[in-house]
């Protein structure tokens, strides 16, 4: 008796926990003002993400273009044999103030079996933020979408040295064309540093 009232004590926090995550997601999407400004749903936990030396990026926190100039690894629940499609965006380009160019898109791997990023099919390299001196603080978003299995996706492979399909890109068109599910983001907030001129001109943008 008593170890049955230990597992149901046991099932209950974790489902209290996966509650309070769900939540905290949500939260942090309203108060980014991403939801529902700019996507119609939350999702469903927070993505973990994390960045060289163990820097763990996210919250809506500020993190310089030099701290996020490489692929980080990112990890969230998947279900067994589900693939997942990972997203990672700039909301505000080129400002929030004027985000014409919403979104500009930073990396794009769809087919990803489980978590495991590196088998993914990549449709867009990782780049980090190249927010402009002049835009001020900017909202960058990683999403994950559970897809309702394996895909053939007709987008195009885009570079990093040329800005076609980066710009005007759109998370929630994606995933309507695809039938996805939003199931993993985060947020956080970059602004222009002196490595941003670096992946600028990479892009042959010179301003």
């Amino acid at each position: 008796m008593w170890h049955k009232l230990q597992r149901i004590a046991i099932f209950c926090l974790v489902i209290a926990s996966v509650k309070a995550e769900d939540n905290d997601a949500d939260k942090l999407f309203r108060d980014m003002e991403v939801v529902p400004d700019i996507f119609e749903e939350s999702p469903k936990e927070l993505l973990k993400v994390t960045y060289e030396n163990g820097l763990d990026v996210g919250g809506g926190r500020e993190f310089t273009p030099t701290q996020t100039k490489d692929e980080p690894k990112v990890d969230w629940t998947a279900e067994p044999n589900a693939y997942y499609t990972l997203i990672m965006s700039t909301l505000d380009y080129p400002s929030r103030e004027n985000p014409a160019l919403r979104e500009w898109l930073h990396w794009l791997v769809v087919n990803i079996p489980g978590t495991d990023v590196a088998k993914g099919d990549i449709l867009d390299p990782y780049v980090g933020p190249l927010t402009a001196k002049s835009s001020g603080l900017v909202r960058d978003v990683f999403l994950v979408y559970k897809q309702p299995g394996k895909l053939e996706f007709d987008e195009p492979v885009i570079t990093n040295t040329n800005i076609t399909g980066h710009e005007k890109f759109s998370s929630a068109n994606l995933a309507k064309k695809y039938n996805m599910e939003l199931v993993a983001g985060n947020i956080f907030q970059a602004r222009w540093d002196e490595y941003v001129p670096i992946i600028r001109r990479q892009f042959g943008i010179l301003t």
